[in-house]
């Protein structure tokens, strides 16, 4: 019995750790905002937005992505020239954000399982290089949507 017990203890001393470190505040502090997927004109991808703010001292960099509506989630950017290029990943500064919008950074949604449609929620897994992964529910929102725009409603997560 002694040997669960100490394979137990030493499971929970490392996760200890973690909850004091964040006590002290050390380390980067997450929350994403205003996630939203607008509704795809095409039927095998789809895009997603958010921002993933960061009030803790230390950066985190925002590695992989998945979705309950896809097979495969990547990290896109958008160059200068309106081309869409994928990215192994994103940093999010301490104290500050990254801003996944239209027109630059985004979530494209590949091999979509089936086509999201206005009113219904998207699942998407966030996984960074040093936080726990995050789970966060994006609306999806007409194809001409843009946030803060006139006459749409403003999504604030």
């Amino acid at each position: 019995m002694k040997r669960p017990a100490a394979a137990l203890a030493a499971l929970l001393l490392p996760l200890t750790a973690c909850a004091a470190q964040d006590a002290d505040g050390e380390g980067p502090r997450l929350t994403v905002t205003g996630a939203y997927v607008r509704q795809p004109p095409m039927p095998d991808m789809a895009a997603g937005y958010l921002t993933v703010g960061n009030s803790g001292p230390d950066a985190d960099t925002l590695v992989a992505a998945s979705s309950d509506i896809s097979g495969e989630v990547q990290l896109h950017t958008t160059t200068p020239e309106g081309k869409m290029r994928q990215v192994e990943s994103w940093a999010v500064p301490a104290r500050g954000r990254l801003e996944l919008s239209m027109g630059g950074d985004h979530l494209m949604l590949m091999r979509l399982k089936r086509i999201p449609k206005v009113g219904d929620t998207v699942t998407f897994t966030l996984r960074f290089a040093t936080s726990p992964p995050m789970t966060v529910r994006a609306p999806v929102k007409p194809t001409g949507y843009r946030p803060g725009s006139p006459g749409t409603e403003h999504d604030h997560g």
